[in-house]
């Protein structure tokens, strides 16, 4: 910590997702130090996101990295979390009152991890963001309200994501097995290469409870094979369109949005990247695109960081951004 940081308000930020939790200490929006992790998700029940299984993961962590940084107790706290939107009812309820007890915290806010996501990448700025990795979903803002669009699960959405790639080529794949239109010779030998033989693949994935996952692992393949398998490239093509369609449906139609892109998905690189520039540049003109300026734990920072001072001026809405603020 560099001296200016000194007498500057403690916030614990947290990034709540599929593969696990991060916690971090930040003073006036400087991090302190590593995050550290706890590789178990949290669980959900009949209420939703189990917050006394959050907390028994959280609270542990956050005592390490409040007696390690010894400047006392965090004033702040700000918890992004997957499904949250959706499943926030029992962390509502309980949370706050638990920081109270445990720490005095009186400045609590907990935010779907598409918030997080999206104020990681822009800040406080009205536009949209693209969050890609296993799902996807965008959202937006004019710093009136929130928007989003897709974030449905693998199911019923999440069109582009990683799962939706995965699925698209192995029903190419199949398609190709079968010898009907459509298929992809070159996808269907990489599904045999990744999962063996293509008729026993329902019975391999269908009973799985990860099956998004297992579906997101062969994006990569259909990435591979999109320089010279028109089927791979089209599947790319199509996932971006679809990306582009969300991002259009929550980005404000006025002022100078910004756009930005977050998540492991795009690390697949230029098969997708080069096509899904070219749907947001036709779809989306107005908008500046920008590099994104952080992940959803740098985005609980700033939450937690401007809602230590008074500074949160992002809309509130009980089921995105939902803030605890007692003087």
């Amino acid at each position: 910590m560099t001296g200016g940081a000194v007498g500057r308000s403690v916030v614990l930020a947290v990034d709540s997702g599929g593969s696990g939790m991060r916690a971090v200490l930040a003073v006036g929006g400087e991090v302190l130090g590593e995050p550290l992790t706890s590789q178990e998700p949290v669980r959900t029940g009949a209420r939703g996101i189990d917050a006394g299984h959050l907390l028994e993961q959280l609270l542990p962590m956050a005592r390490r990295l409040i007696d390690g940084a010894g400047l006392g107790r965090p004033v702040a706290v700000a918890v992004g979390a997957a499904g949250f939107a959706s499943l926030g009812e029992q962390m509502r309820a309980e949370l706050p009152s638990a920081l109270a007890r445990e720490w005095g915290v009186r400045r609590v806010a907990l935010v779907a991890d598409a918030v997080s996501a999206y104020v990681g990448a822009l800040g406080s700025r009205p536009g949209a963001v693209i969050a890609a990795g296993t799902g996807l979903i965008a959202i937006g803002t004019d710093l009136e309200s929130w928007r989003r669009a897709d974030g449905w699960g693998h199911l019923l959405g999440d069109c582009g994501s990683g799962a939706w790639i995965g699925r698209a080529g192995l029903e190419a794949a199949l398609r190709a097995h079968d010898g009907r239109s459509g298929g992809s010779a070159r996808l269907l030998a990489r599904a045999e290469e990744s999962f063996g033989p293509a008729d026993g693949l329902p019975g391999r994935l269908y009973p799985r409870p990860d099956r998004p996952a297992v579906l997101a692992s062969f994006a990569p393949e259909v990435v591979d094979c999109a320089a010279d398998d028109p089927v791979a490239a089209r599947i790319l093509r199509t996932a971006a369109r679809h990306m582009a369609d969300s991002a259009a449906a929550v980005c404000p139609a006025s002022g100078e949005p910004r756009v930005a892109l977050t998540g492991g998905l795009f690390k697949l690189g230029e098969p997708l990247l080069v096509p899904l520039e070219a749907e947001l540049a036709e779809r989306l003109p107005y908008a500046r695109r920008v590099a994104a300026e952080g992940d959803p734990l740098r985005g609980a920072v700033r939450i937690a960081a401007d809602l230590a001072v008074d500074g949160l001026r992002l809309p509130y809405d009980k089921r995105m951004l939902y803030v605890v603020a007692e003087k």
